[in-house]
C-alpha cells in the first residue's frame, strides 16, 4: 500500500495534479473576516469564514495573520482599534476565538517563536504624525504583553528566525533594519538599509530622505544566515548577512516589491509586487529572477509557502467594491495554477496544514 500511494503522488506530482489537500488562512481588512481556503485536486475554494471585530458600525481591520509553529492556534491583529488594536487567538479546525490582548496604535504583522511561546507584533502607528512606535512582546499561551519595545517609525514585517534566538522587523519610516533579541525582550542591533548608507547605527534616527529604501517586510533564509529585505520605495530586494549585517546581494525586483516568503527548501525566494499586480521567483543560488508572475487581481500583498516548497499562496487586495483573491502558484511550473474571491482587501496570509487526500 505504502509503494502503491507513492507511485500515486509520484503521477500527481507528474502531471501537475495536488498530491494533497492545502489548507491556508487569510485576512480580509475591509471585511473583518478571516477565510480558510483549500486548494486541492478541485482547485481553490473557501471552506469557510471567520467573523471578528468588535465594532458593529464600523470596520476594526482584520490586518495580520500568523499561524503558530504546529498549527494549534492562529492569531489575527485587529488594528484599527479605539485607538489601540489587539490580537486575537483562535483554535484552528473549529475556530473558536480563545483570548485576546490589547497592544499598541494599529498593530500589524505577527512573528511567533518556533516553540509557540511568545509573539511579536509591531505596532505600524497610522494615527497622526509619524513618530517612534513599539514592537509588543506577547507570552501566548496566556495572552499575556510581556514588553512594549522602542523601536521606530511605522514598524512592519515581523518575522522570528528558525533558532528562535531574534526576531526582525523593519521600518518603513526611517529606512532601518531592527533585530530583537528574544531573550531580553530588547532591541540588540539596527541596521540603516538607505540606498548607498548602509550601516549598523545605535539608535533611532531621523525618518529618511532622500532617495530610500522603504522597507515593508523581511524573511530570515532556510538556515538563518541570511536575511532578505524588501525595499518597497527602491524597487529591490536586500541579502543581508545575519551575523556582520552587512548587504551582501541586490536582487531586482518589479515594482513595489511589498511581501517575501523563502521556500523551506532554501531554493527560492518570493517577493510580492504590490505595484505591478505580480510576483517576483527569485533562485537564492544565482540570485536571477527566474519568474515574473501575473496575479489575478492588482495590489497583490501577502505570500505564504507550503512546507514541502510546492506551492505559494499569494492574497491580493483588488481595488474598490472587488473582491480580493487568492492565488496559487505552483512552484515546479512557476505558474499560476488557481484563484480564488474571498472578501474585501485580503492582506496577512499564513499556511495551516497539509492534508492526504481523500480524509
Amino acid at each position: 500500500m505504502n509503494a502503491f500511494l507513492s507511485l500515486a503522488v509520484a503521477l500527481m506530482l507528474a502531471i501537475g495534479t495536488p498530491p494533497a489537500d492545502y489548507y491556508v488562512y487569510v485576512a480580509n481588512e475591509s471585511s473583518d473576516i478571516v477565510s480558510l481556503v483549500r486548494f486541492g485536486p478541485d482547485g481553490a475554494v473557501i471552506v469557510k469564514d471567520i467573523e471578528v471585530g468588535i465594532m458593529p458600525a464600523d470596520i476594526d481591520g482584520a490586518h495580520g495573520l500568523s499561524v503558530e509553529p504546529g498549527g494549534g492556534h492562529f492569531y489575527v491583529t485587529i488594528a484599527h482599534g479605539t485607538p489601540f488594536g489587539r490580537i486575537w487567538k483562535f483554535r484552528t479546525g473549529d475556530d473558536v476565538l480563545v483570548d485576546s490582548v490589547t497592544l499598541g496604535r494599529f498593530p500589524a504583522t505577527i512573528g511567533i517563536t518556533p516553540d509557540a511561546s511568545t509573539a511579536f507584533v509591531v505596532n505600524f502607528n497610522l494615527h497622526g504624525d509619524p513618530v517612534t512606535s513599539t514592537v509588543s512582546a506577547v507570552f501566548l499561551p496566556s495572552m499575556f504583553e510581556l514588553n512594549r519595545i522602542d523601536a521606530c517609525v511605522r514598524p512592519h514585517g515581523a518575522r522570528v528566525n528558525h533558532a528562535g534566538s531574534f526576531a526582525y522587523a523593519v521600518c518603513v519610516g526611517d529606512d532601518q533594519l531592527l533585530e530583537v533579541s528574544v531573550e531580553r525582550l530588547a532591541v540588540s542591533r539596527r541596521l540603516s538599509v538607505r540606498p548607498g548608507s548602509e550601516r549598523i547605527i545605535d539608535g533611532p534616527e531621523n525618518p529618511a530622505t532622500g532617495e530610500r529604501c522603504g522597507p515593508t517586510w523581511v524573511v530570515p533564509s532556510d538556515d538563518d544566515r541570511a536575511l532578505y529585505v524588501a525595499c518597497n520605495a527602491h524597487g529591490d530586494i536586500l541579502e543581508i548577512d545575519a551575523g556582520t549585517l552587512g548587504v551582501t546581494r541586490r536582487f531586482a525586483a518589479g515594482k513595489g516589491p511589498y511581501n517575501l516568503a523563502a521556500t523551506p527548501d532554501g531554493r527560492l525566494l518570493l517577493a510580492t509586487n504590490k505595484g505591478e499586480q505580480s510576483v517576483s521567483i527569485f533562485d537564492l543560488r544565482t540570485a536571477e529572477e527566474v519568474a515574473r508572475v501575473s496575479t489575478s487581481q492588482p495590489i497583490t500583498h501577502g505570500v505564504a509557502v507550503s512546507p514541502d516548497s510546492r506551492y505559494a499562496f499569494v492574497s491580493n487586495e483588488a481595488i474598490g467594491s472587488v473582491r480580493g483573491t487568492v492565488d496559487v502558484i505552483d512552484l515546479s511550473t512557476l505558474e499560476r495554477v488557481a484563484s480564488v474571491a474571498v472578501h474585501y482587501q485580503p492582506g496577512g496570509i499564513d499556511f495551516w496544514k497539509m492534508e492526504p487526500l481523500g480524509r
